[in-house]
Formats: C-alpha cells, structure tokens, sequence
C-alpha cells in the first residue's frame, strides 16, 4: 500500500506540476530515487503524470481559441512569441519553468496537432527526469 501511496503521489505531484499551477514533482521524484524505489518506473510514472498535465494546458489552450479573444498575460504573451518564432520546436523547452507550462498552452491555442504536441513534450518531460535521476543516483 505504501508503494502504491508513493507512486500515487509522485504521479499527482508531476501532473499538477506541468498544469498552470504552482507546484514542484522534482523534490517528489528525488526523495524517492533516495529512498531506493526503481527509477525506471519513478521515471515512467512523473513522465506520464506530467505529460497528462501538459496535455491538460493544450486542452486549455483550445479551449481559449475558441473562446473570444480574453485578455492574455505577460506570460502568456512571451510564450505565444515564442511559439511563433521557433514553432512546434519550442516545446523542447515546455520543462522550463516559469515559460514551459505556459508554451503548451499556446500550442492549444495555435491548433498544434495533438501527435505532435505529445511527442515533443513527451522527449522535454523525459529529458528533464533522466537528467535529474542521473546526477541524483551519480550516473556517469
């Protein structure tokens, strides 16, 4: 049940995490790489968790484009810049803090094709946890 309890919250922790709320799964992810459960599936189950939360902001997003033009925010606006630059490649950085959550949204609100969004987030989400777990467990 405790395993259960981890992974469960691990999972919450990473998907609130990549929503536009304020919140951190790092701690979460590293605490239980220390406390000796497998990485593999620590790594599966934040990458999913934050992932459904990226796709929880493009579902936003659309829902924003369909929506008449709101007022938007500093943030927001940086983002859609962003995206506008670089394109679809911009979601490589949606592990960013602070502009990361807020490009999914605008790829939402640009019409980004699902498949697409999904993998590029899915390799940036992954990406970020490998690397955490690597210099957490010393990988060379």
């Amino acid at each position: 049940m405790a395993d259960l309890a981890a992974y469960g919250g691990l999972f919450l922790s990473a998907l609130i995490a990549a929503t536009i709320l304020p919140a951190q799964s790092e701690a979460v992810l590293v605490g239980l790489l220390l406390g000796g459960y497998p990485p593999a599936a620590l790594l599966a189950v934040a990458t999913v968790g934050n992932v459904l939360g990226s796709l929880i902001n493009w579902l936003l997003g659309r829902g924003i484009a369909r929506a008449a033009a709101p007022e938007r925010g500093p943030v927001l606006e940086r983002a859609q810049r962003w995206y506008q630059r670089y394109g679809k490649w911009s979601l490589l950085l949606s592990w960013l803090p602070v502009i990361g959550d807020p490009l999914t949204v605008v790829a939402g609100m640009l019409r980004e094709p699902l498949p697409i969004f999904l993998l590029l987030v899915t390799v940036a989400k992954l990406g970020r946890y490998l690397v955490l777990t690597a210099i957490t467990l010393g990988w060379s």
